[in-house]
């Protein structure tokens, strides 16, 4: 009878817990849900201004300027984006609210004015700030609001990208390579159908990417796969260092921030007037519904890599997931040409598959998959996601991600272990 008593409590314990996330996970997913609808119809909007006024493009030196200032202002120009909301994950960093205020704005000023930038950054950045001051103004211990914070991350990718199920694992997974952290999982997964369906209720912008083509399974298409897999890691860590790389150079050579990111503004305009062409200005989801459909630019995915790249690097605002998209269905579409294979097929996988590689997320790379492919192939999928995780290294795009289990098992390491620095 003891046993059953003590049962018993914990049970109803757990259920009163169980109640208490819904709630918490409710407020969240509506507040962040809802902010983040409005400013997924605020970069919806702008790029299609710039698309209809290629000439705003020619004030991207000046957007950059307004940046840097609002920064200076706010007095967090030294903020590490991403990278602090990971830190906050993982060891209670700090983020103020300004952080949402700032990004919302600064990532729609930079693809109004065509910087080639994702949403996704913005998003955690939001949804992040957001969720760890509800956690702070209830005075919530430091678990608690990790918890809270996380939920707000699946909320804002959630209500941007309508994809519910791997918003949910995203910041599960993205902290820590090789781990997740399962006590946020109903929190996540409430707060991200939240905002999902707060979304559609409001008829935000979706996504519409579509393979049309069933292509079965077969020992041959399974080799190919796996070969693709392995040149999207590559291409996966060619993004990383592109991005390192950029960075460290506008760092070394132009100190002042103001003359870093007007540099960075003039490159992207000489370049567009160089090519003759605005694919690679803004998040590029057009260009990427252009792969699936089977079209083939041989050199897009570099490109964009180069885009991206001085864009990020001299500090305009936004995000690099998109862009990593991009770059991956450029890339697949380009494979597929060349091996004779379907070429939306190979387009959607590379698109997955690069975005596994640069972030370190294998669940949420298949969920994406899913959710935005459909389920007719997904071992393909899962196979090239695989080889991509594991030959992509321990390379990423967020600096603070921590390694605890390596991704091949040679030798014990420390979980504390951040990744080194040719890997950023």
């Amino acid at each position: 009878m003891h046993f059953n008593k003590e049962l018993f409590s914990h049970s109803a314990d757990n259920f009163n817990q169980f109640l208490r996330w819904l709630a918490l996970s409710t407020i969240v997913g509506l507040v962040v849900g809802l902010i983040s609808i409005l400013f997924n119809f605020g970069m919806k909007n702008a790029t299609q201004l710039r698309e209809a006024n290629p000439w705003i493009l020619l004030f991207l030196p000046v957007a950059g300027i307004i940046i840097v200032a609002l920064y200076r202002f706010f007095n967090y120009e030294n903020n590490g984006g991403t990278d602090t909301v990971i830190e906050c994950i993982q060891t209670e960093a700090y983020i103020p609210l300004k952080m949402a205020f700032l990004i919302f704005v600064s990532a729609i000023l930079t693809v109004f004015c065509g910087g080639s930038v994702g949403r996704e950054g913005a998003a955690v950045q939001i949804g992040g700030s957001i969720g760890k001051s509800v956690g702070d103004w209830l005075h919530f211990d430091k678990k608690d609001r990790r918890i809270l914070l996380m939920s707000g991350i699946s909320a804002a990718f959630s209500a941007l990208f309508s994809t519910p199920m791997a918003a949910a694992f995203l910041p599960m997974e993205m902290a820590d390579v090789g781990f997740l952290y399962y006590p946020a999982l109903v929190p996540c997964i409430w707060a991200s159908f939240v905002a999902y369906f707060l979304a559609r209720a409001m008829h935000a912008p979706a996504e519409q990417l579509i393979v049309t083509q069933n292509v079965d399974l077969t020992l041959p298409l399974a080799l190919l796969v796996v070969l693709l897999g392995i040149l999207c890691a590559l291409v996966s860590i060619l993004f990383c260092e592109a991005l390192y790389v950029s960075h460290s150079l506008y760092k070394t050579y132009l100190k002042n921030s103001y003359v870093r990111i007007v540099t960075g503004g003039l490159l992207i305009i000489g370049l567009t007037l160089l090519l003759g062409t605005n694919a690679y200005l803004g998040p590029g989801m057009d260009v990427i519904e252009q792969f699936l459909e089977g079209h083939v630019i041989p050199w897009a995915f570099l490109l964009k890599i180069l885009f991206t790249a001085i864009t990020i690097g001299a500090g305009y605002k936004g995000g690099e997931i998109v862009p990593s998209f991009f770059t991956g269905a450029a890339f697949g579409a380009l494979f597929g040409s060349l091996f004779g294979a379907n070429i939306p097929l190979c387009a959607a996988i590379g698109m997955v598959s690069v975005f596994c590689g640069v972030t370190n997320c294998p669940v949420t790379a298949l969920l994406i998959g899913f959710e935005l492919f459909g389920f007719a192939h997904a071992p393909c999928y899962l196979i090239a996601i695989a080889v991509s995780y594991m030959l992509s290294g321990h390379y990423s795009l967020y600096h603070a991600q921590r390694i605890l289990y390596p991704k091949v098992e040679r030798v014990r390491q420390d979980p504390k272990t951040t990744l080194h620095k040719s890997d950023k």
